[in-house]
């Protein structure tokens, strides 16, 4: 999902919606009509305009190819979401046949029994074998396909180039260079965080415990188990809560930041180096450092290396109480097409999931190119597991970055008791 202003929200949505009731009925459609209306249901964007045009011409191509069926689109507010698919599980009447969904939701929502299964249809679909793996996994829980990837999102390094140039820095090659880096900006302009971090920015702190090789749990399926506590990713916490010092990124100021607090910062000019998405680049464009920056991935801990960046996102499924299946798939498979992708990049900035059609972007807008780079490195994903919901929308990792930064707890201290909270949400998600 566009990952730093809908996350938590939609977290906290698939919260609420993991625990509907086990008497849903959500049980799967026999009927499978040729004609009719399909109702579509789409996340509403800050500026949408631009999303509805595209939309707009998939449906009327699709309308042209299928006489006798209509598509109704309508675009749902990110805030009253939860209780809209909620709703929806529980009442096929009232359900869309088509959603557009955050890919950190899938497991949930399977779990539900919301989506559909749609791993033959996306096997016997051409442009499938052309998907981004880390986009393909956001879509499978337990070997089986749930929807289509529609794009994706990654976070790499913003950095001030005039500062840089002021001051004789080199690009950082290693998060040790980042550190010192971030330090230097900060004491030659007090005025400016180094690097301006978050202690509630989950997804801007986890390649500091990835690119240490850490992970957030093991296992897959129905059985995960929290890693957040394993010596190299105790070693990756140390790494991003050791930012939050007076000589970085103030604790008092910098603990309770989350993403868009950071790149808000960077853009009005208050920061040297900032750890943004391809998504934050309309902002930072729009804001005081215009012209004056530029982004490169963010680096691991060898020279020359990328950190791992968590693949965010947003899927496009079919719910499985559809009336419609067939002509829902091939909607599907529409909207997320290349085609498509590719325009809803044009209109909206989005990364395609498909790597043809991502290095074409990047050739055709060259600030694509560190999010390819990134992407092309390797990314992570969370868990698929349904617990992950719960386990974000209680905050149990800036949590534990918080208690860190506030000497409340010493970094094993605070892993542990994070730890124990996974295992205990992946335990009950069984």
């Amino acid at each position: 999902m566009k990952l730093a202003p809908r996350l938590a929200v939609l977290l906290t949505a698939l919260a609420v919606t993991a625990c509907a009731p086990q008497t849903s009925d959500n049980s799967s459609s026999d009927k499978d009509e040729k004609t009719g209306t399909l109702r579509v249901w789409l996340f509403q964007e800050v500026g949408n305009k631009p999303k509805e045009k595209v939309v707009d011409a998939v449906v009327a191509d699709f309308e042209k190819e299928h006489e006798g069926a209509k598509v109704d689109v309508e675009y749902i507010p990110v805030e009253t979401r939860a209780q809209r698919v909620k709703a929806a599980f529980n009442d096929p009447k009232s359900a869309p046949d088509v959603i557009e969904y955050g890919n950190t939701d899938t497991a949930g929502y399977v779990k539900d029994g919301g989506l559909l299964d749609v791993t033959k249809e996306f096997g016997d679909w051409s442009e499938a074998k052309d998907t981004d793996p880390t986009a393909a996994q956001s879509v499978t829980v337990d070997g089986k396909i749930y929807g289509a990837p529609f794009y994706v999102g990654v976070r790499a390094l913003y950095y001030r180039t005039d500062i840089f140039e002021e001051l004789g820095l080199e690009v950082p090659k290693t998060m040790a260079e980042l550190a010192t880096t971030a330090r230097r900006i900060r004491a030659a302009e007090p005025e400016l965080y180094g690097l301006v971090v978050g202690g509630a920015y989950t997804y801007g702190a986890m390649p500091f415990v990835w690119a240490n090789g850490g992970e957030l749990a093991t296992g897959k399926g129905g059985s995960y188990a929290s890693a957040i506590d394993s010596e190299a990713a105790q070693k990756g916490i140390k790494a991003y809560t050791s930012l939050f010092s007076d000589d970085n990124c103030p604790a008092a100021k910098c603990a309770g930041m989350g993403g868009n607090d950071t790149v808000t910062a960077f853009a009005a000019g208050k920061a040297g180096m900032a750890i943004g998405g391809d998504f934050s680049h309309a902002a930072v464009e729009a804001g005081k450092v215009k012209g004056k920056y530029a982004v490169v991935p963010l680096p691991g801990v060898k020279a020359g290396s990328v950190a791992p960046a968590f693949a965010g996102g947003n899927n496009i499924g079919v719910l499985k109480s559809t009336s419609h299946r067939t002509l829902a798939v091939q909607l599907m498979e529409q909207l997320a097409s290349k085609e498509t992708q590719a325009s809803m990049f044009d209109a909206m900035g989005f990364l395609p999931t498909f790597g043809d059609v991502r290095e074409k972007a990047a050739a055709e807008k060259p600030y694509v190119k560190p999010f390819v780079q990134t992407l092309s490195s390797g990314t992570k994903f969370v868990p698929a597991s349904p617990a992950w919901s719960g386990i974000d929308s209680s905050l149990v990792l800036p949590t534990m970055f918080q208690e860190v930064i506030s000497g409340k707890k010493d970094v094993a201290g605070a892993a542990g008791d994070a730890a124990k909270k996974m295992d205990e949400a992946f335990g009950s998600a069984g």
